[in-house]
């Protein structure tokens, strides 16, 4: 294994009137404070994804739309992930889900974290993201982030609209298991990926 795991943040809502960058911006702060990790910020915005219409997943053939093989191929740079996510209709958003539909190859024997945010925390959909994520042969792991309740409401627009430094102290703990555990899974699967090439070679 060679350089530092690469970490993508990945964001979950595409929205005009998304909330996801104030919670995104704290937790990209907080990756690079921790300093093992080489860290990008992958907004779905950017990739403009169509809808998944391919014959198959590219597990089993190759994707034929440039976008989806452009977003694939970014992915594949990545050694894991971190799902920012709110939660919609007790799930994931829509483009969330499109955007793991439109890779197969590019997510497997990967470790992913997530932080969940609304009422709940977004428990309900990081709960549905874990299972996608198992489906998709990553390693979910158990640690995650929840901006839920009267912490959501005080930094939220719609509610007192502060800064996430004013409710760091209750996330904080959760946020450094998160990442201490991302980083046991990130370099047990590099490892193992790296002794598989070898073995193949």
């Amino acid at each position: 294994m060679a350089g530092k795991p690469r970490v993508a943040v990945i964001l979950g809502s595409t929205r005009p009137t998304r909330f996801i960058d104030k919670p995104a911006a704290w937790l990209m702060d907080l990756v690079r404070a921790y300093g093992k990790w080489d860290v990008e910020l992958l907004d779905l915005r950017d990739f403009d994804l169509p809808f998944f219409d391919e014959m198959a997943s590219n597990l089993w053939m190759p994707s034929q739309n440039p976008k989806a093989v452009a977003w694939q191929d970014k992915l594949a740079t990545f050694d894991g992930f971190i799902f920012v996510t709110p939660e919609y209709n007790r799930s994931i958003t829509g483009a969330l889900k499109n955007a793991l539909d439109q890779a197969y190859k590019e997510w497997v024997r990967k470790p992913a974290a997530v932080f969940g945010y609304g009422a709940t925390g977004g428990a309900r959909a990081v709960e549905h993201l874990r299972t996608i994520a198992i489906e998709l042969q990553m390693v979910p792991i158990r640690h995650g982030i929840h901006l839920q309740g009267a912490d959501f409401m005080a930094v939220h627009p719609m509610g007192g609209n502060g800064e996430m430094k004013d409710v760091e102290a209750h996330l904080k703990p959760g946020a450094d298991a998160m990442l201490d555990d991302l980083d046991w899974w990130l370099n047990a699967t590099m490892a193992a990926r790296a002794e598989d090439r070898r073995a193949a070679a």
